[in-house]
């Protein structure tokens, strides 16, 4: 039986990835994406994933608006980094027209898959976590129905990429991340961000999965040029926990929801968002002496198989 997906997304350079694995996958089905603010505002988020569903000839899976600003918080997006557009500032005259996007909006239609196929879905969320703190909200009993939440954001040894101690999906909506690491019951697995810095590609291994000579390779090439030239200035190196490569951040959530044997290194661990820190704000915290007393605890990803993951990007690319 093939593994149902929802994908949520902010669509930036490397949840285009992220999606790109996923239709690639022989064993996948995807139910629907739904689209959020974050890297990008969520009009261009919408317009990023039809753009990447056109390359690969998908544009039969259902995209739905999500919530276009934080629970709370002030908005902000990532443009300098996936570009203000958020996919490298490569528009794309011909990409499709957002009269695609579906009229039901993004959190329904959540709730309305996930009835439709109780235990059967597996959420990916790789955004900013609004969409599903709305959901929850809306239906209590969602994520009992949800086989399993991969999310890719927080942290685990206090290093930030948006704020001193915070990652970006979590500090753009620290709220909303802290509704859904509460409320989501479900067997939920976390991409953190040092954990993808620690897993990042080499260089070498980028350049080659670049020159496949197919389409979609041109497609992925041409939309993180900017990203990948920001990576590899020496402020940013300085952000990189370990190693010196490509963090393809949100891909590794999406890797380990496809195949769970990627994960050869994993813990579990209560874990919370701080909401009211000064430096701390949108920092996950994780609760190793239990004085939370939470039952639900969350797989921390620690390691990846990066031989399969590299495999999976190469295949998403032919």
């Amino acid at each position: 039986m093939k593994k149902k997906l929802i994908i949520d997304v902010d669509t930036g350079v490397d949840d285009a990835q992220a999606i790109m694995v996923a239709l690639a996958a022989p064993d996948v089905e995807i139910l629907g994406i739904t689209c959020s603010h974050g890297n990008t505002p969520l009009e261009n988020a919408l317009k990023n994933t039809l753009r990447v569903l056109k390359v690969c000839n998908r544009l039969d899976i259902p995209v739905y608006r999500g919530c276009q600003k934080p629970l709370l918080a002030r908005k902000q997006h990532a443009g300098d980094y996936h570009g203000k557009d958020g996919l490298g500032d490569v528009p794309d005259p011909d990409a499709p027209d957002l009269e695609l996007v579906q009229k039901r909006k993004a959190v329904q239609a959540m709730i309305k898959i996930a009835n439709q196929n109780p235990g059967e879905v597996t959420l990916v969320a790789m955004a900013p976590l609004t969409n599903l703190a709305v959901a929850v909200q809306l239906d209590p009993s969602f994520p009992k129905k949800l086989k399993a939440l991969y999310l890719m954001g927080g942290n685990i040894n206090s290093r930030g990429n948006t704020t001193a101690c915070g990652e970006f999906n979590f500090v753009a909506d620290p709220e909303a991340a802290y509704v859904v690491l509460d409320r989501y019951t479900c067997p939920t697995f976390i991409a953190s961000w040092e954990f993808s810095c620690r897993n990042s590609l080499p260089w070498s291994f980028c350049d080659q999965m670049l020159a496949q000579g197919t389409e979609k390779a041109a497609f992925m090439k041409k939309i993180s040029t900017l990203s990948m030239t920001k990576a590899k200035s020496a402020d940013y190196q300085k952000e990189i926990t370990e190693g010196k490569g490509f963090n393809s951040c949100d891909t590794y959530a999406m890797a380990a929801a496809i195949d769970n044997t990627i994960i050869t290194e994993s813990e579990e661990v209560a874990v919370t968002v701080e909401l009211e820190g000064k430096y701390t704000r949108g920092m996950m915290v994780l609760d190793y002496i239990e004085q939370m007393k939470k039952k639900h605890k969350a797989v921390i990803i620690k390691k990846v198989d990066l031989e399969k993951f590299k495999q999976m990007l190469v295949n998403s690319l032919k």
